[in-house]
């Protein structure tokens, strides 16, 4: 029981949702355990209980689903869903995420115009005005007439590493640490809060118990930093799509994970004292959504969106001839697979270009079935990326190789693993590469960054200041996954049809294709 001089808040956020509205898994048409239906369902249930209630998303939700890719490719003249969805929860603010700026900036405005609610963003700036671009540095919210929790809103300033330039034309994203460092003090000061929340889409750089590093200290993720900042009293994450709780220097972390399978609730106890509120407890936890039914509302205004979306899914574009499924992604990636093959072959047509790079984007894609459909697709290749041709040297592409061989490593008994780097804290391997048009071994029983063996170009040894074109997705052309060797490198050509498009193109041209395979590359221990 709470004294009569305490007052309690109840923070409920959702991060990473990544278009997730229905609970549908697009790939199979099964049901799946989240979604903003399912979350609206649980915030009128608590709003319903409890009086002080603060409904915050940090960021990512604009794009991931074939619903949004649905909603842009043919209905971005109409509401968009996510927003509407969000409107409807009367969700407080919102974050901007890296994955905000995938469909550029006009889609992002439009979104932050519909939005019954402000987006707080400190640190996107506008370049001719100097300026906050989406939205003010933070808010302030009142709770039981006179608490005051101040809201700030920052966004990882690693995002030129992966946009493409077009989308973030006219942008400046200044050091989210260093922004946070200003404006705490200046809140604390100005504003005079009981509680100051960061909302940071981002995430850790290290392990958040041992305060190991975890990762490379690139500023991508800065959360363990940001905690070193006095007057910081909860530190909202994401962006690495982890599930964790927990206190760094008596700060309150949480992230709550990916896709609406669950949503971070935090509750704040306020005493009243002499002095005015102060934070008395502070606890946090990640619930899951999988047992939560949807909010019937939400599915009403989604429906029809939805049924197009599963119209547009289910629709043929080819044809395979013989095995293109994936089994076994492990195995995809350590033996040249048919399907790796056929996007290594979209790529290079579409660009015009011999030399190609790609990857197997999770452990679920399943590859194609003797019928294609659009569904499929999408299943396959979630990503909007768009192609990019560099002009590099043989040796960024040795730097290259030998990053995507660190993927790899070997077990007591010597076999070949995955390097558990790429599986914890976040699933990365959409950062091992695949390449066309050369050929080369890695060798995992040698040290990392000297496995690459008989690395060759038409037969011939790849020499290190020649000069070749390869073409491979925007994101991994801007440096994406650490890839700093491609980074300002001389830019052939820019092919602006995303990765869905570009393989629907080319099904329409040949209809029925071929699985093949050109042993290329192979990965051996010894």
């Amino acid at each position: 029981m709470l004294k009569n001089d305490n007052t309690k808040l109840l923070i409920l956020y959702t991060s990473d949702v990544h278009g997730h509205i229905m609970p549908i898994n697009y790939g199979t048409k099964q049901e799946a355990v989240g979604g903003l239906a399912r979350f609206s369902t649980v915030v009128k249930e608590i709003r319903s209980k409890s009086d002080h209630v603060l409904v915050l998303d940090n960021g990512d939700l604009i794009q991931g689903t074939p619903l949004m890719t649905h909603y842009i490719k043919q209905h971005s003249n109409k509401p968009n869903p996510m927003i509407k969805a969000m409107n409807r929860i009367n969700i407080d603010a919102g974050v901007i995420g890296n994955h905000e700026f995938n469909f550029g900036q006009q889609i992002l405005q439009a979104a932050i115009d519909q939005s019954n609610y402000p987006w707080i963003s400190a640190n996107i700036i506008d370049k001719n005005t100097n300026k906050p671009k989406y939205g003010p540095p933070y808010i302030i919210k009142i709770i039981n007439k006179s608490i005051k929790v101040a809201i700030i809103g920052v966004t990882t300033h690693y995002i030129p590493n992966w946009e493409s330039k077009e989308h973030i034309t006219g942008l400046h994203f200044t050091d989210a640490l260093t922004t946070v460092k200003e404006l705490v003090p200046f809140v604390r000061k100005m504003e005079q809060p009981d509680l100051v929340i960061v909302a940071y889409h981002g995430g850790f750089e290290r392990d958040i118990e041992t305060h190991e590093v975890t990762e490379p200290l690139t500023g991508e993720n800065q959360g363990y930093e940001i905690c070193q900042i006095d007057g910081i009293d909860i530190l909202l994450t994401g962006h690495q799509h982890r599930q964790l709780t927990g206190y760094i220097n008596n700060v309150l972390v949480i992230q709550p994970g990916n896709n609406g399978i669950a949503y971070g609730e935090i509750e704040v106890v306020f005493e009243n004292s002499r002095t005015g509120w102060k934070v008395k407890d502070k606890q946090a936890s990640v619930q899951l959504l999988s047992d939560i039914p949807p909010d019937k509302e939400i599915l009403l205004e989604t429906e029809e969106i939805e049924q197009s979306t599963q119209k547009w899914l289910d629709q043929p574009v080819g044809y395979i001839k013989g095995d293109m499924t994936i089994d076994d992604p492990f195995f995809a990636r350590i033996k040249k697979h048919p399907f790796i093959e056929f996007i290594q072959k979209v790529q290079m047509e579409a660009s015009d270009v011999d030399i190609s790079v790609t990857s197997l984007l999770n452990n679920n894609s399943k590859g194609f079935k003797s019928t294609v459909t659009m569904r499929d697709v999408v299943a396959n290749y979630m990503y909007p990326n768009t192609l990019v041709v560099l002009e590099l040297q043989g040796k960024d592409m040795k730097a290259a190789l030998e990053k995507s061989a660190a993927y790899f490593m070997l077990d007591e008994e010597g076999n070949i693993i995955v390097n558990p780097s790429y599986e914890q804290p976040k699933p990365q391997h959409y950062n091992y590469d695949m390449w066309e048009g050369i050929t080369y071994t890695i060798n995992v029983a040698k040290p990392i960054g000297e496995r690459i063996e008989k690395l060759c170009y038409h037969d011939q040894p790849i020499i290190e200041h020649d000069r070749y074109h390869v073409v491979l997705n925007n994101y991994r052309a801007s440096g994406g996954g650490d890839y700093t060797m491609f980074q300002n490198k001389p830019i052939v050509k820019e092919i602006q049809k995303d990765a869905v498009e570009l393989i629907r193109a080319y099904f329409e041209k040949y209809t029925t294709v071929e699985a093949t395979v050109t042993e290329n590359f192979s990965v051996v221990a010894k």
